[in-house]
């Protein structure tokens, strides 16, 4: 090997440098194996020191960890200098020579063996080493070889750094270099005895911490607030005594150098001895919770949907509660069907809703729920509330007594059945009492008292099965609850459902009375298919009163509305007039024009709400509808491939929440499903419709189905997004309206396909995520489209009303449009009307954003699901 003074000196010095660090990388290596035990076990006491590890253990615990500690980096030590080896120059050298091609440092070293005096022998080795040194000259120093994992199998060096990092990042450094923090008492050994001390309020006060030397000798803080002391120095020298805790067990001693308890009472809480101080506490106590029920604001819409206002206040937030119905056995009127023992049930038992932002502390909220099926329907309860703070405090409101609210049945047979199936409901003793009832009511009926024949086959039907139930042995309570659902779904039938029959029946004797009028009937025929036609009228007039009355929640109808009732029903009768003279003078193309100019007129007539009369759908409303029914199953859609990505990242979760879902359901009588109610509102709405719209409703029903069964394969909610992008299509080229209202509604249709089509081709790939965002932008593109749809519908009917004549008994009310929006001053379009009716929106909407908020902080949902949550969230 080559001596440094075998080098030239140019070489020498290009050489210093890589060697110097080639030998400094020697020494690291050689330290790194030596020592690296002694260095992970010096870092593991730092951190563990800087975390305040000491804080939480005796002094006698720390001491012996302290002496421990010391007597293995001690051995650490000794075991580390009798591995360790100074590394010499040359073995630098050497290093440094192996980086090389052909090792030319130590061709350097060489001397000439052979042909030495020979003049080309010496030139030619002359010429060798002249190539050795430019290769040496090249010479990098190599990077040192700190690789121990051989000797660390377990990775203790990285654990030990970790928790270094962790006591840099929540730790403190004076920790390390206080002896006071690091053996409790050993820094105040030198200063004297010294302590601190601090008290810690109930998280859910939201108050500080107080530091005990900063507080005045009067200190206020709640019950159950927690004191911590510290004593440092000669063990005894410093005492603690106090009063506020009660403790009669396990009390250590008072010269112990760490004490912890909790606030129970008022007292005195001091530290004996040199710098010591005391202090008087009072205990403030947790107040309970107050509630108060709200009687001003209370209402009930027509279907039944209760809104009770309610107050609530905590000293530091309620955090839940109930509201309870129970009936007021001793207030019922007990007569007829109530006049036996009802039958056990359990209160009525409701979670307050509470505010979703401000405060907690003392706020006014509305209890809404439809408690329409319930058997205590319009009888005396008392309604108690409920507030329950954090720390477990129950506060109740005075009973509060009140009919218990429900929907109003203004039909006298719908109102009847109601009435029966309350008694059903009340007792299974009045079985057959409501037998005889219902079998008076059907049998041989007048011609207008069932206007349907199928809903009089309905009422026999649900007679018989309680008929054969008695004669069975007894009613049996799933018996009871069968024909409970079935008389329900007939009343409600028979309630909603006379003002489409009544205008079924009209518009069917002017079609009667206009073919008598082109065929030349008799003129005993035509007076009796005019007074069909009058009664048909009267009838379908009389059912838009009672639609008013039932849609105002009153028992009359407004001033205004009746005026404009009796106003329209008077010309109307004045026309029929009018076309029976025409008839009876012989006139018949005058009479059927007459007719002709009643049916516009029966169109375009207000009646109350100033609504039109309701026929047949225009072809805007039946777009309009099909858009809904499409918004309806995309919705479904969008939750089944939620619902599928959640199933693909957390198996099992799934059936849990429906489970859960199912359970906090239950006790609400009916599902509240968003897509159980937009199929219940499609059914309705359709009923009035033809084939075609009737087999959209049943496919409608299978996809609700469907999607509600969940784990539907990828390939099939592509080809269900394919349907649906092809029936919008379809329902793109059918859209009426134009003007520019129009042509933004096909644009928004145009964007909505767009997202289905990427939806679908997502959902082809089984990108949930990707799929689900799109569907998002495919439901907000249709409900735009909607909404411009219904302003060119608006616009339409705006030009169309410029031409045509009003009805003669018309107040000139402002008309609506198809969503029912009044059109207002200038360019407005809107209504104060609720358009979100029959669940409680409200509500819901709060627990869908709890639930989202709740999901969404859970670390252990996969990170694409908690970024889709995340995304829903800033949304909303």
């Amino acid at each position: 090997m080559a001596q440094p003074s075998d080098l030239t000196t140019p070489l020498r010095a290009r050489l210093r440098g890589p060697l110097t660090l080639t030998w400094a990388g020697l020494l690291a290596e050689r330290l790194a194996r030596a020592f690296w035990a002694l260095w992970t076990l010096v870092i593991t006491v730092c951190a563990a020191l800087m975390l305040g590890v000491q804080d939480h253990f005796s002094f006698e615990i720390i001491m012996g960890a302290a002496i421990a500690a010391g007597l293995g980096a001690l051995a650490l030590l000794v075991v580390g200098l009798a591995r360790f080896r100074w590394p010499r120059r040359s073995e630098a050298l050497s290093r440094l020579d192996a980086t090389l091609p052909g090792r030319p440092l130590q061709s350097l070293g060489d001397a000439q063996a052979v042909g030495r005096g020979d003049a080309a022998s010496e030139a030619l080795w002359q010429v060798h080493r002249t190539r050795m040194e430019h290769a040496a000259a090249a010479a990098r120093a190599p990077k040192p070889d700190l690789r121990i994992a051989r000797l660390d199998a377990f990775g203790l060096r990285y654990i030990a750094l970790l928790g270094l990092v962790v006591a840099l990042l929540f730790g403190s450094v004076w920790r390390i270099t206080t002896p006071a923090q690091i053996l409790p008492g050993g820094g105040a050994l030198a200063a004297g005895p010294t302590w601190e001390g601090w008290i810690e309020p109930p998280v859910y006060t939201g108050l500080p911490t107080l530091y005990l030397a900063d507080q005045g000798t009067q200190i206020e803080v709640p019950e159950g607030s927690r004191v911590m002391i510290r004593l440092y120095g000669e063990v005894g020298a410093l005492a603690l005594s106090e009063t506020v805790s009660g403790r009669t067990e396990g009390l250590g001693a008072a010269t112990d150098a760490a004490h912890g308890f909790d606030i129970a009472q008022d007292g005195t809480l001091a530290i004996e001895g040199p710098g010591g101080r005391s202090w008087d506490i009072r205990a403030l106590a947790d107040a309970a919770p107050t509630a108060q029920v709200v009687p001003e604001g209370a209402k009930t819409t027509f279907d039944g949907q209760m809104s009770q206002p309610y107050k609530a206040s905590d000293d530091y937030g309620v955090v839940g509660g109930t509201a309870t119905f129970a009936l007021d056995l001793e207030a019922v009127d007990r007569r007829y069907g109530l006049a036996p023992e009802p039958e056990a049930r359990e209160p009525i038992t409701l979670d307050l809703p509470l505010p979703v932002t401000g405060g907690r502390t003392e706020f006014t909220e509305a209890l809404v729920e439809n408690l329409s099926q319930h058997p205590w329907v319009h009888l005396p309860v008392t309604l108690t509330i409920r507030a329950e703070d954090a720390a477990g405090q129950i506060g109740a409101s005075a009973p509060y007594r009140m009919d218990l609210p429900a929907r109003r049945f203004f039909d006298p047979l719908a109102a009847a059945i109601i009435e029966q199936r309350r008694d059903l409901l009340w007792s299974r003793d009045n079985a057959r009492r409501v037998a005889q009832v219902i079998r008076a009511v059907s049998y041989q009926p007048e011609e207008k008292l069932f206007r349907d024949s199928a809903d009089f086959l309905k009422l026999r039907t649900i007679l018989r099965r309680l008929e054969a139930s008695l004669n069975g042995g007894g009613v049996t309570q799933e018996t009871r609850d069968a024909l409970a659902e079935a008389l329900w779904d007939l009343a409600i039938a028979l309630e909603d459902g006379d003002i489409e029959d009544a205008l079924e029946r009209m518009r069917e004797a002017q079609e009667r009375l206009s073919e008598a009028m082109r065929n030349g009937a008799s003129e005993d025929e035509v007076a009796r298919l005019m007074q069909e036609l009058r009664d048909a009228t009267d009838d379908y007039l009389r059912q838009k009163t009672q639609q008013a009355q039932r849609e105002n929640g009153t028992d009359q109808p407004d001033q205004g509305d009746q005026n404009m009732t009796m106003l329209s029903q008077q010309d109307l009768q004045d026309m029929m007039d009018r076309i029976q003279d025409l008839m009876a003078e012989g006139r018949m193309a005058e009479a059927e024009e007459a007719l002709r100019q009643f049916q516009e007129m029966m169109e375009n007539m207000r009646v109350t709400e100033g609504q039109q009369g309701q026929g047949e759908g225009s072809p805007g409303q039946e777009a309009m509808e099909g858009l809904a029914d499409t918004l309806r199953q995309q919705q479904g859609l969008s939750d089944q491939a939620f619902r599928d990505l959640q199933e693909q990242f957390n198996p099992g979760a799934q059936a849990g929440e429906s489970q859960g879902n199912e359970g906090r359901s239950g006790g609400q009588g009916r599902g509240e499903s968003h897509e159980g109610q937009s199929g219940q509102g499609q059914g309705q709405s359709g009923q009035n419709q033809g084939g075609e719209d009737q087999g959209e409703g049943d496919g409608a029903e299978g996809d609700r189905q469907q999607s509600g069964q969940g784990g539907g394969q990828p390939g099939d909610l592509a080809a269900r997004q394919e349907a649906l992008r092809q029936e919008l299509e379809r329902q793109r080229g059918s859209l009426p309206g134009s003007g520019e209202a129009g042509d933004d509604a096909r644009g928004a249709l145009d964007r909505a396909g767009e997202a289905m089509d990427g939806a679908e081709e997502a959902l082809r790939q089984d990108d949930l995520a990707e799929a689900i965002d799109r569907q998002s932008e495919a439901m907000d593109a249709l409900r735009e489209g909607m909404r411009s749809l219904g302003e060119a519908m608006a616009e339409e009917q705006g030009n169309r009303e410029g031409g045509q004549g009003q009805a003669s008994g018309a107040t000139g009310g402002q008309q609506s449009d198809p969503l029912g929006r009044t059109p207002g001053q200038g360019d407005r379009a809107g209504t104060d009307g609720n358009l979100l009716q029959g669940e409680d929106v409200y509500r819901r909407a709060r627990e869908l954003l709890d639930e989202l908020r709740r999901r969404s902080g859970e670390g252990a949902r996969p990170e694409v699901e908690r970024d889709y949550l995340e995304r829903l969230l800033e949304r909303f």
